[in-house]
């Protein structure tokens, strides 16, 4: 489709805005390669229900009886049914009943009778439920669950004080308290050696009549009805690879799937990064830890990428460069790696999403997240092109900048670099960020516990902020002028200071990683440049505004941050990065954020987006071959929902 004629946004709901993401060059690639973009497609869209189980015990069966009564009264036009539409389009967005940033479990718009007098009414034989006294309890149980706003109200807590596993929704764990998550996964790295693996990362914990135990997600554990449809496609896959090297990646991913032993998963990972001569690549498994509170477990994902060969021309210029950034990197020499090893980066066009990374996904990406095999094998990082596009095509004109940007001169400065260094920024914080430092030899990689992931993302982003301004940027050709960082790093501090909190309902704290990370930086900038008024927040006409008066002098806090929340990573220095999160990167100014809401308002934006996926079709020939794979993307977000579930439901 012609990028002229492509309709980048659709639907808004509630707080969320539908976008759509344009393949470019797709019809470019060679059959085989959109062959093998189809098979891993499909092994993409089969790990959903993975998710949605992961991410609340409940959300499955509420998701599954909320389609059934959808679809029963699908001429009802009373004002509970158009509530329940709005909390099935929510439930959907989030992967479960709760917010997608926030965690809080959503107040239905609809009555409980309405809903249990609808859920009488089907047929719940389609949902498993064959007897009528476990009809009936079910329908309690999932009432209680959607109505009782005390009944597990958090799908994720990192609430410091309070036993975050215990007040945690997520279906992570069952029956155990945080400390005996802590003791038994401090006692399986006891005497480890290095190359430990990543200890619960793909697994249930839970207690049984007093021992504690793992429950594995493998083809023959838990989720293995998913999980033998990914192996299935991935089998598929493999037919269609561009290398040996890509086939042997995905037989190892199968291997890891049918054993579920985590250290088939390292062996994976490490040909993973090695492999860098295909086009397409995917990723395809648990990984993230952000839905776990003390970031142990891994939610599964999926994305399916191919790279955008001009563009990746930029990120492989900084990858060369890996070594001299580490180098003059402002952190203590004990943390700097003396050799930076297979850092890698490309630029990429999203084809699938699915998981975690589905409706709302990441725009960079760097892993394996493993220290251990980073530090030794190195790691991928992509900048997803088409995303960022997206995101651009659909704020044109929203009016953002004119209302929350201080001056004229500054709105022109971003409207002619602020898409560009958005894009260095994404490419230094995944490709540079996370793959730089070390920790110390003794330090345990998970000893920030339920501040570690707000504590890395802040260190990655220090590290990109710090160079973004520095002039080897424009002796790469990356940069044409050297006052293009003052965009980033104005709406940065815009950002973390104010507009991020349109995010935010009033009477909450942030709770979110990125979120706290930003405000964690831009608030800890502010007051540490306060004496010398490097940035200040200024009144105009009643409307606050960001100033930053020496760009330089930030620059150099961004440095002595970026020191140290690296000795803090480096070290594990929990205590010092717990203070600092809770200081900076939570708490709300209450009549700023009132300030914030007020005038983002007015702008009539919603402050969430999320992505429809394309929708492929296959072409066949005269003899029933398949000659071509065309995309689709007219498909409305109700109407993918739907069918997701019904094709690729397996829980």
């Amino acid at each position: 489709m012609l990028e002229d004629s492509f309709k980048y946004t659709d639907e808004t709901f509630d707080d969320i805005q539908m976008l759509r993401y344009n393949l470019k060059g797709f019809e470019d690639l060679t059959l085989k390669q959109k062959k093998y973009i189809y098979c891993l497609s499909q092994a993409t869209l089969y790990g959903r229900d993975i998710t949605f189980d992961q991410f609340g015990k409940y959300n499955l069966k509420i998701r599954k009886a909320l389609e059934a009564i959808y679809l029963s009264r699908l001429g009802d036009t009373s004002e509970d049914f158009k509530a329940l539409k709005l909390y099935l389009k929510k439930v959907w967005f989030s992967n479960g009943i709760y917010h997608h940033y926030n965690s809080d479990k959503f107040v239905p718009g609809f009555s409980e009778d309405y809903f249990v007098n609808a859920l009488n009414e089907i047929d719940l034989s389609l949902l498993g439920l064959d007897v009528k006294e476990r009809a009936d309890d079910f329908v309690k149980t999932i009432t209680k669950v959607v109505f009782d706003p005390l009944f597990l109200p958090k799908g994720v807590n990192k609430k410091d004080g309070e036993d975050i596993i215990r007040t945690s929704a997520c279906n992570y764990y069952e029956n155990v308290s945080q400390c005996e998550v802590e003791r038994f996964y401090s006692d399986k790295k006891s005497g480890c050696k290095m190359e430990a693996p990543s200890y619960g990362l793909n697994s249930k914990l839970i207690k049984v009549n007093g021992d504690i135990k793992e429950i594995v997600w493998k083809e023959d554990g838990l989720y293995g009805a998913a999980i033998k449809k990914i192996i299935e496609w991935l089998e598929k896959a493999e037919k269609y690879a561009e290398n040996t090297a890509q086939g042997n990646i995905i037989r190892l991913l199968i291997a890891y799937y049918k054993s579920g032993n985590l250290q088939d998963f390292d062996k994976y990972s490490i040909a993973w990064v090695k492999e860098q001569d295909g086009q397409v690549d995917f990723i395809n498994g648990f990984i993230e830890v952000y839905g776990d509170p003390l970031g142990y477990k891994g939610s599964w994902e999926g994305i399916v990428h191919y790279k955008d060969l001009e563009e990746t021309k930029r990120t492989q210029l900084i990858s060369e460069n890996a070594q001299w950034f580490e180098d003059n990197s402002p952190i203590d020499v004990r943390f700097k790696k003396t050799q930076v090893k297979g850092v890698t980066a490309n630029v990429v066009c999203a084809a699938m999403l699915g998981g975690d990374e589905y409706p709302s996904t990441a725009i960079g990406i760097n892993l394996p997240n493993t220290d251990w095999v980073r530090a030794e094998h190195g790691s991928k990082s992509i900048t997803i092109s088409n995303l960022t596009h997206a995101y651009s095509e659909a704020s044109k004109g929203n009016g953002m900048l004119e209302e929350f940007v201080i001056d004229e001169q500054m709105i022109d400065l971003i409207k002619k670099y602020g898409d560009i260094t958005d894009n260095l920024h994404t490419d230094l914080h995944e490709c540079l960020g996370h793959g730089s430092g070390k920790l110390l030899p003794n330090t345990d990689p998970d000893a920030l516990k339920n501040y570690g992931n707000t504590i890395e993302e802040a260190r990655a982003d220090l590290f990109a902020l710090y160079y973004i301004s520095d002039s080897k940027l424009q002796s790469l050709g990356l940069l044409d002028s050297h006052d293009a960082f003052k965009a980033q790093y104005y709406t940065y501090m815009m950002n973390g200071l104010m507009t991020q909190l349109v995010r935010i309902k009033p009477g909450k704290q942030i709770e979110e990683a990125h979120m706290q990370n930003r405000a964690l930086i831009a608030r800890w900038a502010l007051e540490l440049g306060k004496s010398d008024s490097v940035v200040e927040m200024i009144s105009n006409c009643d409307k606050t505004f960001i100033k930053i008066n020496n760009y330089e002098a930030l620059r150099d806090i961004f440095a002595y941050q970026l020191s140290e929340i690296q000795r803090i990573k480096s070290e594990g220095d929990y205590e010092t990065g717990r203070l600092l999160v809770e200081r900076y990167g939570k708490p709300i100014n209450y009549n700023l954020h009132q300030e914030v809401l007020s005038r983002y308002g007015k702008l009539n934006i919603a402050p969430y987006k999320g992505f429809l996926n394309p929708k492929f079709g296959i072409i066949y020939g005269n003899e029933g071959e398949v000659i071509d794979i065309v995309l689709d993307y007219s498909e409305g977000y109700t109407e993918q929902m739907l069918r997701y579930s019904k094709d690729y439901s397996t829980l």
